[in-house]
């Protein structure tokens, strides 16, 4: 079986060294109550409850996945007890406001909670994980009615929450959802339609399900301008505030996938269902936003999540497996082979695999940092660079980190070989887990228009200069650093490059709006691994301190800077192959007809 260890050790260096987290924590009103010790506790709570209760479940959830019957829904077997466990354990409520039964703590410590459930068990995780987000929409969108019906129960964990947004014939283009939503009495409305692909839309954890479904009035105007947002319990609340009347929406069918077969991805059906508007009429899509991109964050942590899973497992095959003698010589005189970590390819494996939990989990706590100051922060001017800056990284989180984790769960299939796919090392699994990351909650080439296409271009390349500027700074402060050069000079000409091919995009599309499209995905990846250079540079300043004042931790600070040194010169320079795809612009992608696609075969 698969094994994990939390990397506290690593969680440490980023949280108090590199971003310094407890002075981040200081500065929030209320910050107090995160203090080292109560940090220390939490990360070792979770990294206790992910091993040894989420962990054993991961591959017999994914062995026995998810049963219907008359439109009940069972969990796999330990799912509904170790969620249990997690609502005792006030896990929901950690980063939820105390107005509603919360513990008011920073929003990024329950970010590191989830990526140690991404690590050990995707599946069950995916039940809670977005239930956050559905409180936070009725948080900021909802009726007082609604709040206090709904939040605290979401907030404890004994209700959770589902996004009910695309449907058969319409993917991701919500425009054209045909789920409807008739006025009825007591301000409620009947929501009849189909909704597919709804991650834990029926299962029998929790007491509840409260589901946010986009819908259209019976006057609305067409397209996206016109989809309300409403919530759909599945048991009406009584009056006291419990479960009563079953509600008319059902799972009509489970999808059988690829992967996360632990986790029930649900067709519901709504049959006149009573639900009850959030939000003001056609502006269901703004509301929903809310939700959507705490989702895409989190999407964006299960892709580091399972890079942690399976560099962790590789590495400990490649310290054991015997194969071979170094090319160099004999390194392990006293065994029958050499272990295969001593073979320069596994090693690229294992540090592509280790520069990508180490870079993303950089920039998920990086991220961290700027939602605790949109949340919980008091001065204007830095909530709302926090904000414009977290609009710029949302898309490079959810999608880079997805690719890029992707890259390093199938690296570590090779590591293995051919028990790589084979069931029972568990690596298969990850990969085919791994796999809908880049798809759900927006693939990544709706990441990348949105990236480039809304958050760039469409603010004149203002949110970019709000991130290149904050590089550029650190660049300056350390020109003169020589043991640093080696990250501080290509980083600053990258920077510079990143702004001028900006430009050169933005000109390009004001004759062809084609040009967007065609260079948004290598855009976004080129922008991911800028944005990583940036943190490891930062990590490796960090790193340098720490040796050159004295440290007895010293080969975790080298270890540090070894990585560092492989992303620049092993994995950076994708930079350029990007560049270059995506200045060959959109002639080549549009010049072939969709007729002519197919010459060679019948369709």
């Amino acid at each position: 079986m698969p094994d994990y260890q939390a990397p506290l050790r690593d969680l440490r260096f980023v949280m108090d060294e590199m971003l310094d987290f407890p002075a981040h924590y200081a500065s929030l009103p209320g910050g107090e109550e995160a203090s080292p010790d109560v940090v220390a506790a939490i990360l070792e709570e979770g990294a206790r409850f992910s091993r040894e209760v989420l962990l054993p479940l991961n591959q017999s959830g994914d062995r026995e996945g998810c049963l219907l019957e008359g439109g009940e829904v069972k969990a796999p077997r330990g799912f509904k007890e170790a969620y249990a466990q997690y609502v005792a354990g006030g896990w929901p409520s950690l980063a939820a406001d105390p107005a509603h039964g919360g513990q008011g703590l920073p929003h990024s410590l329950a970010m590191v909670l989830n990526e140690m459930i991404c690590s050990t068990n995707l599946a069950w995780g995916m039940y809670p994980g977005l239930s956050h987000g559905a409180a936070d929409a009725l948080r900021h969108h909802g009726t007082e009615a609604q709040q206090a019906t709904y939040l605290t129960k979401l907030v404890e964990g004994t209700w959770t929450g589902t996004m009910c947004l695309t449907e058969p014939h319409c993917g991701t283009d919500l425009g054209l959802i045909k789920t409807r939503a008739v006025p009825s009495a007591d301000d409620a409305y009947e929501i009849t339609g189909t909704k597919i692909f709804i991650s834990a839309g029926e299962h029998d954890l929790a007491e509840n399900i409260v589901h946010l479904v986009l819908a259209k009035l019976p006057d609305a105007p067409e397209g996206s301008k016109g989809i309300s947002l409403f919530v759909v319990p599945k048991y009406l609340p009584t009056e006291t505030g419990e479960p009563g009347e079953r509600n008319g929406v059902v799972c009509g069918s489970l999808e059988h996938k690829m992967g996360i077969h632990g986790n029930a991805t649900c067709v519901m059906n709504f049959d006149a269902a009573k639900g009850f508007l959030v939000g003001a009429p056609n502006k269901g899509l703004a509301c929903m936003f809310t939700m959507m991109n705490a989702a895409r964050i989190g999407v964006g942590i299960q892709g580091l999540g399972l890079t942690e899973a399976s560099f962790q497992n590789a590495l400990a095959y490649a310290r054991d497996r015997l194969q071979m003698r170094g090319l160099s010589g004999t390194q392990a005189p006293d065994k029958a082979a050499d272990p295969i970590i001593v073979h320069p390819d596994v090693r690229r494996m294992l540090l592509t695999q280790k520069a990508f939990a180490e870079g993303g989990r950089m920039l998920t706590l990086y991220t961290a940092q700027m939602i605790d100051v949109v949340e919980h922060g008091t001065d204007a001017g830095e909530k709302e660079r926090a904000e414009t800056l977290l609009g710029l990284l949302t898309p490079i989180v959810k999608a880079f980190l997805t690719e890029t984790g992707f890259e390093a769960v199938n690296e570590g299939v090779q590591v293995f070989g051919g028990h790589g796919f084979i069931q029972e090392w568990g690596m298969e699994q990850l990969v085919r887990d791994a796999r809908i990351t880049r798809l759900y909650e927006g693939t990544t080439g709706i990441q990348a228009l949105d990236l480039l296409g809304r958050k760039v271009l469409m603010s004149q390349g203002e949110s970019l200069k709000a991130f290149t500027r904050e590089i550029h700074k650190f660049c300056q402060a350390e020109e003169g650093n020589a043991e640093l050069a080696e990250f501080v000079r290509p980083l600053a000409k990258l920077n510079q490059e990143w702004g001028e091919m900006t430009m050169a995009i933005g000109m390009k599309a004001m004759t062809d709006r084609e040009e967007v499209g065609a260079a948004s995905v290598d855009y976004l990846m080129y922008s991911g691994y800028v944005t990583l250079a940036y943190l490891f540079a930062r990590a490796a300043r960090q790193a340098r301190v720490a040796l050159d004042e004295g440290t007895d931790e010293a080969p975790f600070y080298r270890a540090k800077l070894d990585t560092a040194r492989f992303f620049y010169q092993r994995l950076l320079p994708r930079t350029q192959a990007h560049k270059g795809a995506l200045e060959a612009g959109a002639e080549s992608l549009m010049a072939t007809s969709p007729e002519d696609f197919g010459l060679g075969f019948e369709i």
